[in-house]
């Protein structure tokens, strides 16, 4: 998530809600609008401190989202579960669900270093680097476990996209009408991937990209690895082309993690991600083409998302 001026001031009760979880001689000094949210307003919060220096504080606000209420409820208690666990996430100061004391439901949580990567140098370094994080995510038992996932998409309101290859996507949608499979719980993070992971934003270290940060835990589920590792490799099959959304599976269980026993059992959630993404392609290139991705055009990751529904039926089907 990076940073643009703000072009609206935080609303007058956000902000008393803000200023009374402030320590005591703390105050906002300025608010900076962050872009790369698809569903909620982000602003950094600058507090100065009394003894002159400052803080950053992130407050994430939905405004007029349906499912608000409960999306910052998963957060708050996902926040909450991996204090001290070693997953660089943020740490949850106040949180107003149903809008109590806020115009709109919100969240206030700390701020971490680093800047999200979307480029594609250093993708080949970046990707080994995603696959054990998202390894170390999943291997969290906490003693109470988030909600089971849920999948959205049917077979019915999959969009194919224009001279897609209707054979293979009439087969992806097919694999989808078919029975869940079996699958052991893992905590999921259930939107893991470069967008909303942060990178040390100095040079790269001799020893490599170093994550310092994996924010936007709203979706935080329970359910099987493969939920989350389809959806990063869809999400960098968008971003770099089809052959790193394929090359991430790979990655993830070199790194250790353990992924559904048969081709079929993995072509079932890998397919079924990909088919999600195409109800929302237009509302994911926005973002990348204002983080600098201009050469993603709506067209361009269209054509990227049917090779890559094509080529996991042509590998796992």
């Amino acid at each position: 998530m990076s940073a643009r001026d703000d072009t609206a001031a935080v609303r007058p009760a956000t902000l008393a809600w803000v200023s009374r979880h402030l320590e005591t001689g703390e105050r906002i000094v300025g608010t900076e609008a962050l872009h790369g949210g698809l569903t909620a307003e982000m602003r950094r919060l600058t507090i100065g401190r009394p003894d002159g220096g400052t803080r950053d504080l992130v407050l994430r606000t939905f405004v007029g989202a349906e499912h608000a209420e409960d999306w910052l409820h998963r957060e708050a208690g996902a926040l909450t579960t991996l204090t001290e666990t070693g997953v660089p996430a943020p740490g949850l100061v106040a949180v107003d669900p149903v809008a109590a004391q806020c115009e709109y439901p919100s969240l206030l949580m700390t701020h971490l270093a680093g800047r999200t990567v979307l480029d594609d140098e250093g993708v080949r370094l970046r990707l080994p680097v995603l696959a054990r994080h998202l390894v170390s995510i999943h291997a969290l038992r906490p003693v109470e476990r988030p909600r089971n996932y849920v999948a959205l998409t049917t077979a019915d309101t999959v969009v194919t996209p224009g001279g897609a290859d209707a054979a293979a996507w009439a087969a992806a949608i097919d694999v989808i009408r078919g029975p869940v499979p079996p699958w052991e719980g893992r905590f999921l993070h259930r939107d893991f991937q470069p967008g909303n992971v942060l990178f040390e934003a100095a040079c790269p270290s001799p020893s490599g990209p170093r994550i310092t940060g994996v924010v936007d835990w709203a979706g935080c589920s329970w359910g099987p690895a493969d939920l989350d590792v389809a959806h990063c490799s869809t999400v960098l099959a968008l971003l770099h082309g089809p052959a790193w959304g394929l090359r991430f599976a790979e990655a993830y269980e070199e790194a250790g993690g353990a992924l559904a026993a048969s081709a079929s059992e993995r072509l079932y959630w890998r397919v079924r991600d990909g088919l999600a993404c195409s109800e929302e392609v237009r509302s994911v290139v926005l973002p990348w083409r204002e983080a600098g991705r201009t050469d993603l055009t709506v067209r361009v990751v269209e054509q990227r998302l049917d090779a890559y529904v094509t080529a996991l039926m042509n590998t796992l089907g």
